[in-house]
């Protein structure tokens, strides 16, 4: 696609063309160099989007005078239940096109329109951390939580407001221990036991091994450990130049007793402070929820995100989250199900979702 195509660009140098074989070293080098650019712009996603969770990857490299100005990594999800879109990202809180300037963004977005066209789907879904199609619907019931750290495990305890702080001292009181692991047994257990009390499908646990292959040292599970030394909670981190970001998590019940949720996040953060980084960021969140509290009471402030659409085949922003009413019953079912029928049919229904 050239950028005479895309109107308000003819003047531009930019033109947009697919991710080709060969390319992978490229895209991953920008990633890491682009200041717009997240965890979820590595390359590494694209064989977890197609060889786990199987869905058709498009990804688009804007280049300028043959270098690389721009990036939008894209897949198309197709779901009986939740419709069929083009997302950047599915299973991502943070996407969109990653470039040097409006000019490369532009074409990544005009090419990304008439891709979602060619192909046919419902929408286009852009999620990005703020507004870049001012024109476009948005869906605003998301924000997200980051903070920077500060140099030392004191001063980031004493940043905790009092009544969250108290909780972490529970935890350490009651001799919490926490333990990175290697494999994703562990982990997933929690995490499975945790999406079935809340009625949401998980994913298997080949797609935990997948991004655990795939991220190497770059994605890092941390387990709780009660004084008898049984597991009770954990957290999978992706780790992004000197950010970290705790991104799936798991706990039995008794967790919230013995404070071992609030223990978990605290270990995380004096491990990210160990590695001198600089921002702990707490992720995605829907306004009005359990999860929301949780993370405000930590001292943290909440980030509108832009989560931007470009409507093709439908004429209303979906709402394909547990905050829909029209899910309640579905929920309330699945809860009902029992663990080894969820953990089996949970990744065909999930990977709809995106």
């Amino acid at each position: 696609m050239k950028p005479d195509d895309i109107p308000g660009l003819a003047a531009s140098t930019v033109s947009v063309r697919p991710l080709r074989d060969g390319d992978a070293d490229a895209w991953e080098a920008y990633a890491r160099a682009c200041p717009e650019a997240t965890f979820f712009h590595r390359i590494g996603w694209r064989s977890i989007l197609q060889e786990v969770l199987r869905h058709r990857a498009h990804y688009l490299l804007a280049e300028r005078a043959g270098r690389i100005c721009g990036v939008l990594p894209l897949a198309q999800v197709r779901s009986r239940l939740f419709g069929h879109s083009l997302v950047s990202l599915p299973f991502a809180v943070y996407g969109g096109a990653a470039a040097d300037d409006d000019v490369a963004r532009g074409a990544l977005h005009g090419a990304a329109v008439e891709l979602a066209r060619d192909l046919g789907v419902d929408h286009l879904e852009l999620r990005q951390r703020s507004v870049r199609e001012p024109d476009w619907p948005r869906q605003d019931l998301y924000v997200t939580f980051r903070r920077e750290l500060l140099p030392d495990d004191e001063a980031n305890l004493l940043a905790i407001p009092r009544k969250q702080r108290a909780m972490v001292r529970k935890g350490i009181e009651r001799g919490l221990t926490a333990e990175i692991d290697r494999g994703v047994e562990r982990f997933f257990a929690l995490y499975a036991d945790n999406q079935h009390r809340h009625g949401t499908p998980p994913h298997g646990r080949r797609y935990f091994e997948a991004l655990r292959a795939t991220f190497g040292d770059d994605c890092e599970l941390l387990t709780v450990l009660d004084p008898q030394g049984r597991p009770v909670s954990a957290v999978l981190s992706f780790y992004w130049r000197d950010e970290v970001l705790p991104y799936y998590a798991g706990d039995l019940a008794p967790a919230r007793e013995l404070a071992a949720n609030d223990f978990k996040y605290w270990a995380l953060m004096r491990r990210a402070c160990a590695r001198r980084l600089r921002v702990f960021d707490f992720g995605r969140s829907k306004q009005g929820t359990g999860s929301f509290d949780f993370k405000k009471n930590w001292g943290f402030a909440p980030e509108p995100l832009a989560y931007e659409f470009r409507l093709l085949r439908r004429a209303e922003v979906p709402q394909t989250n547990p905050a829909n009413p029209r899910y309640r019953a579905m929920i309330a079912a699945w809860q009902r199900l029992p663990r080894p029928l969820v953990n089996a049919l949970g990744p065909w229904v999930v990977r709809g979702l995106g």
